[in-house]
Formats: structure tokens, sequence, C-alpha cells
């Protein structure tokens, strides 16, 4: 969100009262905040992309974050909302590691936890043995996610462990993930991951390759070769996210990539913590551009007192930066999937 320094001087007298007293309420990660990304935040009226991340940590508790961020319950989002995509078989489910089938541990398969990420265990020809994945599963079990980065929709979600099938997934040919990144309806940007060969390339919706690198693997060297089919699956990719991601001010939407298809992957809304970086700054500004906090959950809701002067103050700030927005087509909106109507501000 750019500056806007018109607004009444009331909503600029209650902006920075605000991000006096959010600052004072969470000192340590702003100071995480500066340490990392080199500057100080305003976590009240966030203008750059990882400000608005922090605002969104603290401030916009979405209740459908929570469905999304749970791997369980966003299998069933994305099989309600986009039926025809596939989405990787959940082959057993519980609460308890011990009672994983035997048999499910002896193929290849992963086991996962459903309530934080990188909690992944790639199991083929029975290795690692069973006692060692149930005693990861264990200290998984035991841990709650997203409490250093106030990651809330973590928080919530009964934590379960699950074994899912071991997709083909295609790298070395063409790519393992696709990642898409989505601001109310529109495709900012898409990349393409070859966790198998280490590399990745970025590329507008359409398909052409971006300038740019990623964090994760940002040498030349490791850009992903591009190919018909990488595109020909870039482009299925930015038509299908849209749709999971609905009318989200922002959410990035992955998917798993084998030789025939693609599959439904994780829909994540605290893209790498909060803290995602490109060595392109043009990439990152235009999702800046397309971000639109009056587009999400807390300013679209109706607040009382305090609160309601600050949804005020932010609100408008918004509309002078960019003006009224414009809705996401009917078509692309689809109702939550057992989202509870009431939540913390």
């Amino acid at each position: 969100m750019r500056p806007a320094a018109d607004i009444p001087a009331r909503h600029r007298l209650v902006l920075a009262a605000a991000r006096l007293l959010i600052t004072l309420r969470h000192p340590m990660l702003v100071v995480r905040f500066a340490r990392k990304m080199g500057y100080w935040p305003n976590p009240a009226a966030p203008e750059r992309y990882n400000e608005c991340m922090l605002w969104r940590r603290l401030i916009d508790h979405n209740p459908l974050f929570i469905t999304l961020s749970d791997k369980l319950a966003a299998k069933d989002y994305v099989r309600a909302v986009c039926p025809e995509l596939e989405v990787p078989k959940t082959l057993w489910r519980g609460h308890d590691p011990d009672d994983i089938p035997s048999v499910l541990l002896e193929g290849d398969v992963v086991v996962k936890a459903n309530h934080g990420c990188d909690m992944n265990v790639f199991v083929s020809g029975g290795q690692p043995d069973r006692a060692s994945i149930v005693r990861q599963l264990r200290l998984w079990l035991g841990k709650r996610q997203g409490r250093r980065n106030s990651e809330w929709a973590y928080w919530p979600i009964v934590p379960e462990v699950f074994v899912e099938e071991m997709l083909p997934l295609s790298g070395g040919e063409i790519a393992t993930e696709i990642k898409v990144q989505v601001c109310s309806g529109v495709v900012c940007h898409v990349r393409a991951e070859d966790k198998k060969a280490l590399k990745s390339r970025l590329f507008e919706p359409d398909g052409n390759p971006l300038a740019g690198r990623d964090i994760d693997y940002p040498r030349e060297d490791q850009a992903l070769p591009v190919t018909a089919r990488l595109v020909e699956l870039i482009r299925q990719a930015a038509l299908i996210a849209p749709r999971i991601a609905g009318d989200l001010d922002y959410v990035r939407v992955d998917f798993l990539v084998t030789r025939e298809r693609l599959y439904a992957g994780e829909i994540t809304v605290y893209s790498a913590g909060g803290y995602a970086t490109w060595s392109n700054p043009a990439i990152m500004a235009d999702i800046e551009r397309r971000w639109r906090l009056d587009q999400s959950d807390y300013l679209r809701r109706r607040h009382k007192g305090l609160a309601r002067l600050y949804a005020d103050a932010l609100r408008s700030k918004c509309l002078r930066a960019y003006g009224s927005p414009e809705p996401v087509p009917v078509a692309e909106i689809h109702p939550p999937l057992g989202v509870p109507d009431t939540h913390d501000a």
C-alpha cells in the first residue's frame, strides 16, 4: 500500500497511536522483523509486503486461515471449491502414531502432521523404520506451530498425523511444485520449483519467465530450464489458483507436479513465515500494488469502540491510496468450508 498523506488528521492520529500500541504489545516481533528485514515496520498501517505479512499475523485473524493452514481441512476445502483438481489420497489419519497400520509403512508413502510446515517423513522401502517415524511424529504432536512468529492460524488446529500416497513427482524433468501468488483473485506471479534438482524459476501467469531469483535457489545456475510442458502447467496453475484463493486479499496456492497432471498442494497464508524476499524488487512491488488490505477479513467486518476507530482510519488510507476496489467476479468467489461465524479480533 502506497503512502496517503492526505487522509484526515484524525485518521493519521489514530494510525500513529495504533502503531505505538501494537509495537509496545509485540516488541519482540517488531525487533525481530527489523533485524531480519533491515528496517523498522509499521504494523498498524503497512505499505511493504513484509509489513503486510506482519499486520496479517498480528491483526487479521480470518477464520478461513485456520482451515487453509490445516493440511487435512485444506484438502476438503479444495475438493469443495475445485472438485476437478486431483488431491493426494489420505490413506490413514489419527491422533496416535502407534495406530498407523504397519503395512502402510512398508511401501512408498509420506507421513505428515497437519498442524505445521516442514512436518513430512518420506517413507520408501520400509525406511525410515517404524520406531524412528513414531518418535518423530510424537515430537511434532507436542509442538505448536507459529508461536515464535505469531502465525495465529496454526494455534487452534487440533494436531493429527496422517499417511498420504507418495506421488511420482516429475523432478529432473519438469518440476516438483508450482506455487502461485494471488491477490483478490488476480495472479501476481508463479514460481516453479524442482526440489530434486534444486532449481527454480519465476514466471508471469502466461508462462513467460521473469528476471530474478528466490531465496531458496538464488544462484543463476539454479535456474529451472523452460520447457513447453512446464509452461503449459504454469498456465494451468495460474487459471486454477484464483478459484481456490477466492476473494482472499492475498494467499499462495501450491500444486504438486507429476508427468500427467497437477495435484493440490498446500495453501499458504504466511509465506516463509512472513519474511519472503526476491532478488527482483519489481516482483515484490507488484504484490504490494495488488495486495489491498481493505479487502482483508478484518477491514470487511464491522468493529466497535477503539477497533472501529482504527479500522476506519486504515480503511480511509487504503481508499485514498488506491480508490474503490474492483470486486472479484462472483464466479471466482467460493464459500469457505467449515469456517466458524465468529472469531477474535
